[in-house]
């Protein structure tokens, strides 16, 4: 029997996957095999020795301590895409928003009364003040073409945009479901001096924090709106105010409001809602449901933000399962202790992704809480389990 605490309410679609009899959830589970978290902030947690893996229903795991557990060899797993849509649409919505000047003008409307025996009068003399440009014909500019920026290039793309899009970094998989309209910028600074629009889709990392700021904003096309929706700390605040101030900018469109932010008029912040519709809920919880299914009955690491994706077909009875530093020599110091032991190795697999590795080695015989005591005591080694089927 599987137990899976849960940090926070957690679409019932998603819990159903755990199969009744195998599995138990919920938010009082003591000493869990897994956790399944939206947005709760693990790092004021001690987490028990028991937990295997953590799952967050969404992509980003600022709210999870990746290095504690790297460290303990707990995998950390995200669901990259399955709220995809939603924030494409929300995306969409912030392009004619930053373009249209539909929330002044809604905004203004809001402040008649209703009364006024001019009011179709009014809103003929006023609306001149809300005018702004179409989006068919101009050039959107995205950056990052993981499964939401492929999203919002291709419907960009069907709108009648002209698009560009930067990676050096896009998959395979990506690459294939682009649209062959969407151009492939050489460069940042290029997508940056041709684009109308820009919106961002990249994870925030160290090498990623601030990425705009005064000077890539400065590259900037006068004028251009700037949509973020991604993370706030991509953008530096203070460089994106001075840049709407000189007109280098004539628009931000940001899903993380500050009280700087906010009291800038052409600042349009909208309450964190990317992925904000029971739709994403639901396909973000069946995904961080499957994920630690597979990896609690199998071993196999799809998604993780701190561990290689790791599968191999189990077809034989008992199953090794090792997480280390990455540092050379690991694989021979476990091979040599299970030869030692005459264990015969069927199959074998090691990936390493950053500064750590994962091992699935399948063998015919039973390890022994002997050896794995002794793999444990490798140098590097941070966590050791075994899996029967």
């Amino acid at each position: 029997m599987y137990s899976i605490q849960t940090l926070n309410k957690i679409a019932g679609e998603g819990l159903e996957f755990f199969p009744v009899g195998k599995y138990i959830t919920g938010p009082e589970l003591e000493n869990a095999d897994a956790i399944l978290v939206r947005s709760a902030d693990m790092h004021v947690r001690v987490l028990p020795a028991s937990v295997l893996a953590i799952a967050r229903a969404g992509a980003g795991v600022n709210n999870i301590p990746l290095e504690v557990c790297s460290e303990r060899g707990i995998v950390v797993f995200n669901t990259p895409g399955a709220n995809a849509n939603a924030v494409k649409e929300l995306v969409l919505a912030a392009l004619f928003l930053s373009s249209r000047k539909i929330f002044d003008g809604v905004s203004w409307a809001k402040t008649l009364s209703g009364g006024e025996k001019n009011l179709a009068e009014l809103v003929e003399k006023k609306k001149s003040a809300f005018e702004g440009p179409e989006i068919a014909g101009k050039t959107l500019g995205v950056i990052g073409l993981g499964a939401i920026g492929v999203a919002v290039a291709n419907d960009a793309a069907a709108l009648g945009m002209n698009v560009i899009g930067y990676d050096p970094y896009i998959s395979v998989d990506a690459a294939w479901n682009l649209s062959r309209t969407v151009r492939r910028a050489d460069s940042l600074e290029q997508l940056l001096a041709l684009s109308d629009y820009v919106t961002i889709h990249v994870p925030f990392s160290e090498s990623t924090k601030n990425l705009f700021n005064a000077e890539k904003l400065s590259l900037m096309k006068r004028g251009s709106r700037l949509v973020n929706l991604a993370r706030g700390g991509l953008a530096k605040e203070a460089d994106v105010i001075a840049a709407l101030d000189a007109g280098i900018i004539a628009c931000y469109v940001t899903d993380f409001p500050t009280p700087e932010l906010i009291a800038h008029e052409r600042v349009i912040c909208i309450p964190h809602l990317g992925a904000s519709t029971p739709e994403a809920e639901v396909n973000c919880a069946r995904m961080a449901a499957q994920q630690l299914i597979n990896f609690l009955e199998t071993g196999v690491i799809k998604n993780s933000v701190n561990f290689p994706d790791c599968k191999l077909n189990f077809e034989e009875p008992n199953r090794l399962l090792v997480a280390n530093r990455n540092i050379p020599n690991m694989v021979g110091q476990i091979t040599t202790i299970l030869a030692a032991e005459k264990i015969n190795i069927t199959d074998l697999i090691n990936h390493h992704k950053g500064n750590y590795a994962f091992n699935i080695i399948d063998t015919e015989q039973k390890i022994s809480d002997a050896i794995i005591k002794r793999l444990q005591n490798i140098e590097g080694v941070v966590r050791v389990r075994t899996i029967q089927r």
